[in-house]
This record gives C-alpha cells, sequence and structure tokens, in this order.
C-alpha cells in the first residue's frame, strides 16, 4: 500500500516534488551553456557600450548600479534587477539587457544587491529600494529622465519588482506615490511559501515572517502602474501559477496588467527579449516609455 502523505504545500507532499517545480534547472538540458549565454552577452555589452560602473547607492560593498547612458540626453530609463534565488549572481552578469535598450534610446540601469544567507530577503528589498530611490533622485545626472522610468527582473528579480511596487514612495521617501511609468516581470515569485520547503530553505532561511512581508501577491496596492506580467512557455506549471496569482491580485486592486508566456522559452532564456531592439521585451518597453 502506498502511504498517504499530507500535503506540505498545496498537494506537494515532499522537497522532490516542490524542487522539481522551482528548481529552473532541472528541465534545461545544459543550464552552464544557459547562464554562459548571459556572461557573453554581458562582456559584449561591456566591450561596446559606454558605461558607468560600480556607482554606490547606499552603504555597504554591495549596494552598487552600473548604468548604460543612451546616447541622446533626457532619455528614457529601464532599471533591470537580476535574478539567482537572492543567494546567487550580481548585476555584472546581466548587462546584455544594455544591447537591446540602447539602440532603442533607453539608458540601462543595473542593480547590485548583497546575497542571503549574508543577509535576509528583508534587507535585499530595502536595498532594491534604495537603489531605486537613487536612479528616481540622480539619473538625470546620468542623461535620465526620471519621469520616463521603467523597472523589471527576472526570477528573483520579478519578485523585488513586485516588491517594489508595494512602496509607500510618498510615505517613505518623498517621491511620487507612482514613480514608474511601467514594470515588466519575468519568471517572477510571488508567493514565498513553497520555497520554505525547497533546496533553496538553506541560504534563503524563510520563517513565517518573511514570507508573510515579502510575498507580494498578498499585499497589492492600488498602483497606476502598468505591468506586463510573463514567463517561459516551457517551464513548470507553478511558475505559470505564480504569474497567473500575480496578475489577478493586481487587476483585483484596480490595477492594469498584461499576462503573456513566451512561447517555447525556458526560465533562462525568457529575458533574451531584452537583448535585442527586434526583442518582445526591448519592444514592450519602447513603446511603454515612449
Amino acid at each position: 500500500m502506498t502511504p498517504n502523505y499530507p500535503a506540505i504545500y498545496r498537494e506537494f507532499t515532499d522537497q522532490a516534488q516542490i524542487d522539481a517545480q522551482y528548481n529552473p534547472s532541472l528541465p534545461v538540458a545544459d543550464p552552464a551553456a544557459e547562464m554562459q549565454h548571459f556572461v557573453t552577452q554581458a562582456q559584449r555589452a561591456r566591450a561596446t557600450l559606454r558605461d558607468v560602473p560600480d556607482v554606490r547607492y547606499g552603504p555597504t560593498l554591495a549596494e552598487t548600479l552600473d548604468i548604460y547612458p543612451a546616447e541622446q540626453p533626457n532619455a528614457p530609463v529601464f532599471v533591470f534587477i537580476h535574478g539567482g534565488y537572492w543567494r546567487a549572481l550580481s548585476s555584472k552578469e546581466f548587462a546584455g539587457i544594455a544591447l537591446g535598450l540602447q539602440p532603442l534610446g533607453i539608458t540601462s540601469v543595473l542593480i547590485n544587491y548583497a546575497l542571503c544567507p549574508a543577509v535576509t530577503i528583508d534587507e535585499i528589498t530595502r536595498q532594491t529600494r534604495a537603489a531605486l530611490a537613487w536612479v528616481l533622485q540622480h539619473i538625470h545626472e546620468h542623461g535620465g529622465d526620471p519621469t520616463r522610468v521603467a523597472i523589471g527582473g527576472h526570477s528573483a528579480g520579478g519578485h523585488l519588482t513586485a516588491m517594489a511596487l508595494q512602496t509607500r514612495w510618498a510615505e517613505d521617501y518623498g517621491l511620487p506615490a507612482d514613480p514608474f511609468k511601467a514594470a515588466v516581470l519575468v519568471s517572477g515569485l510571488y508567493d514565498l511559501a513553497p520555497l520554505r520547503y525547497s533546496y533553496l530553505q538553506p541560504k534563503i532561511q524563510l520563517d513565517d515572517g518573511v514570507i508573510r512581508r515579502n510575498s507580494p501577491a498578498f499585499g497589492v496596492r492600488p498602483c497606476t502602474t502598468p505591468i506586463h506580467i510573463t514567463w517561459g512557455g516551457a517551464e513548470t506549471s507553478e511558475f505559470a501559477r505564480q504569474s497567473q496569482v500575480f496578475h489577478d491580485a493586481w487587476q483585483a486592486a484596480g490595477n492594469t496588467s498584461k499576462l503573456a508566456p513566451v512561447p517555447g522559452a525556458n526560465h533562462f532564456s525568457a529575458i533574451h527579449g531584452f537583448e535585442t531592439p527586434d526583442g518582445h521585451l526591448a519592444r514592450w518597453l519602447a513603446d511603454a516609455l515612449a
């Protein structure tokens, strides 16, 4: 007789089932090649585009950002927040997004932040908000238009983008309540509860409070920023469900969102659309910032 184990999250009864849904490397034939793609594109960007690296936005060594200015002054701005499940990677591996945006006249800003377990997800969220506040207050010094700033991110960066949209910008930072023209969230995590039972837990160290404070699907506020929620069509059902949950919560608050997967894309290739001017993500941003 097969044991009838109780569920630990939704229909999942053990860590292996959770990991099968939330470890994006498992369904991919060559995860190392996927990561090498990002490294190669980032090297191309640094070799061919003007950049202002390692600008300090906060007091710790990790709190830096890289700026890839557009050629014309008063350019619209896109701020990208990298993924890595809050415990890996940096802004440097994702400079390739500027390859698609700079030809469209968009300044790219890539945020770096400290990683778990050295800091908590609460602290990473705080650093992300501090970086965005710095951009809104200082990007004019680098030729950017602070009234035309879009934000976005991938994986954990999608989560951090959603957390940024929950921020009390007027009360806490003295900025406009909804300071962003648009946001794009790719393969994000909006309900952190299942990750507590995953291979990530030793590094990200979730508890009830961290999950409650940092699950943006359950704290959506009215917001005028239109958002595009997407994920790879070849990703697992849980990544699709996470995106649907946030889309539903965003619209239930009276907000505007577009929900669409990237056909055939996996978790890694879902953001390739930033890397060329005709990529679907680059085009969406250009239209949103026009």
